[in-house]
């Protein structure tokens, strides 16, 4: 019994144990032609410049990660994946170091089929106004629970940023350092810790009921070309056959996250997202939406309105993010109407939202 007991404990302290992986260690994969070791201000380090360092076998599911990270003030997003199933799909943060202060200084966002979607997910829970430090180390310490996180910067004592909601599933997998842009980032003294013993600061957070009328049940096209809806007034004038459909329903901001549905290519950037409204009468009824980038809305097959709300499309600080920020008023027939949104996507979150005024599906 007592020599269990040992191994027991053996276990529970290995488990425990932090992993510190040197930039010479074969586990990494280091990519990019511009990513190199060197010594800067005192730390051996990686400096990455279009590529990356993947840690291919940390089977990273709950734990703890830190390492030192050094910016310039430029206008680039280094960074790093967590819990990364492959390149295209991750849980993601990352710093904007020309944003220094902004309430966008810092990005959490889930990542689906290569779409970086900051777009749909921003402001509390997703971001945080945070200072960032140039021209020297600083200290990022990343503590990930199930379905919760809180990143530390720069050995402060309260979190940067609480991370509400993670919104990929809860399963292991690879860790990177990440920086695809063409302004140097440096990285050292990485370590993590593999462990369910993570103890949060902040308070968990449930979520609020969607209001009333936001639509929780939708039907979305298979992806195709855009182009096709140049100069369509009408349904009936878009020329697609073998289309296929499938039910979906928006996570709990109300919001339909497309990028999870399907990649976004040159010749399959647009889907068509349908709900349909029951009136029992005639009624004029206000409906609300949002969309990234741009959509043709179709109301029983004519075209009603078409906008686009994609990045810097209303101002020079406009990052394209999706909310009910347009609206339409609905001349509902009696019976079954058809609200179609043709929406098209060219990068930061391909996403659809909608609510209609005094309804419940």
């Amino acid at each position: 019994m007592r020599l269990a007991a040992i191994l027991l404990s053996v276990v529970y302290v290995n488990t425990q144990a932090q992993t510190v992986i040197p930039f010479s260690s074969p586990r990494w994969e280091i990519k990019g032609d511009e990513a190199k070791q060197e010594n800067f201000d005192g730390k051996a380090c990686i400096k990455i410049t279009n590529g990356s360092a993947v840690l291919k076998d940390a089977g990273f599911t709950n734990g703890i990660i830190e390492f030192d990270m050094e910016v310039t003030k430029a206008r680039y997003f280094p960074g790093m994946s967590f819990r990364m199933q492959d390149t295209n799909n991750t849980e993601a943060f990352y710093v904007r170091p020309h944003q220094s202060g902004n309430p966008d200084a810092m990005q959490y966002y889930p990542e689906y089929n290569g779409a970086g979607g900051w777009q749909l997910y921003y402001g509390d829970g997703f971001g945080n106004a945070h200072f960032i430090p140039f021209d020297r180390w600083f200290h990022v310490k990343l503590l990930v629970k199930d379905t919760s996180a809180e990143l530390y910067l720069d050995n402060e004592q309260k979190p940067a940023l609480f991370i509400k909601k993670l919104y990929r599933p809860v399963k292991s997998g690879m860790i990177a350092l990440e920086n695809p842009w063409p302004v140097a980032a440096r990285y050292a003294n990485f370590a993590y810790t593999e462990t369910n013993e993570v103890t949060l600061q902040s308070k968990p957070v449930n979520a609020r009921p969607l209001p009333p009328g936001v639509f929780t049940d939708w039907q979305v096209s298979s992806p195709f070309d855009e182009a096709l809806l140049k100069n369509q007034a009408a349904l009936s004038g878009i020329h697609i056959n073998n289309l296929s459909w499938q039910n979906v329903s928006p996570d709990d901001r109300g919001i339909v996250n497309l990028d999870k549905l399907a990649p976004v290519l040159p010749n399959k950037n647009t889907v068509f997202a349908k709900i349909v409204i029951h009136s029992d009468k005639e009624v004029v009824k206000k409906l609300d939406f949002g969309f990234s980038d741009r959509v043709n809305l179709y109301f029983n097959g004519t075209l009603l309105y078409s906008g686009a709300d994609g990045f810097m499309s209303r101002d020079y600080r406009f990052l394209g993010t999706l909310g009910l920020y347009d609206a339409v008023y609905l001349h509902l027939k009696k019976g079954d109407n058809e609200v179609v949104l043709a929406v098209s996507e060219s990068f930061g979150g391909w996403g659809v939202m909608a609510m209609l005024e005094d309804w419940q599906e």
